[in-house]
């Protein structure tokens, strides 16, 4: 038990919807009715994208970045650090096995599943994508493919490019948002990132500009979804306007996502309902 608690924690309980939720947007767009919402393809995309992927993104994440993780004080509170815990690397291992095998079983997913393992391992892993910018920032597209799996799974087809488009650049910068207060210690174990690159001013004015750019790219989409990614850049506005610190923000966008997410699931579950 004390494992698996260690397991769960390293899985990052606070951002599975991070993955799980675009898999919800994706099966919620990509439903013809309300027997897709319960399709054994939509059950299974849901059901990895919400535990074995965090397990396979974070643990290999931490695995890799043992080093670093002994400068950053996130590692002493929400998360956790590794300690060659060999029960993780075995999770990690399986977690892909998993991924692939659903890539199989669904051949028409298989494209975005092995893209999300692919860049999923080359963000950690050599040739550690997170240590060259701007290359972190870009490939962190790896969190919209979920959503475009479960899109093609029920649909056959591919996702709107507007909707992977706008979804790349709200990860983009989602990714460097979240690197900006590790900064200091990223810089300390001299690991380059587009935050430390940018510093933190200019790179909460990056976060705010492809914040802005998503929400444009979706109104090309529906000016109704436009509207609602609008909130992130006057929420990064907001944060430069005030003294609040990135640190304490970070935590609050579990929570703003989910909320967000939840207005996008439940416009696309309205359109199944009346069709």
């Amino acid at each position: 038990m004390s494992r698996l608690r260690r397991l769960l924690v390293q899985s990052r309980p606070r951002f599975w919807l991070y993955l799980a939720g675009p898999a919800l947007v994706g099966i919620a767009y990509g439903a013809r009715s309300t027997t897709d919402l319960y399709a054994p393809a939509s059950l299974a995309l849901l059901a990895y994208f919400l535990l074995p992927a965090n397990v396979y993104l974070y643990g290999a994440n931490d695995v890799f970045d043992a080093d670093v993780d002994a400068e950053n004080p996130k590692k002493e509170g929400r998360e956790r650090r590794y300690r060659g815990d060999p029960v993780l690397v075995a999770a990690v291992a399986v977690s892909a096995l998993l991924g692939v095998a659903l890539a199989v079983a669904l051949p028409v997913t298989a494209p975005w599943i092995l893209a999300f393992l692919v860049l999923g391992w080359a963000y950690s892993a050599p040739p550690r994508l997170k240590t060259k910018p701007p290359l972190d920032s870009l490939s962190n597209g790896l969190y919209v493919l979920p959503g475009v799996a479960a899109y093609a799974a029920l649909t056959g087809e591919t996702a709107p490019l507007p909707a992977i488009a706008g979804g790349w650049l709200w990860t983009m910068a989602m990714h460097t948002f979240s690197a900006i207060p590790d900064i200091e210690p990223d810089r300390r174990a001299g690991i380059d990132t587009t935050a430390t690159v940018l510093g933190e001013t200019r790179a909460l004015a990056y976060c705010g500009a492809c914040w802005f750019l998503a929400a444009v790219v979706f109104g090309l989409l529906d000016v109704r979804a436009g509207l609602l990614l609008g909130v992130y850049p006057l929420f990064a506005l907001g944060l430069h306007a005030s003294d609040v610190a990135l640190e304490r923000a970070y935590w609050w966008f579990p929570a703003v996502n989910a909320a967000v997410g939840a207005v996008l699931t439940v416009g696309g579950l309205w359109g199944v309902v009346r069709a």
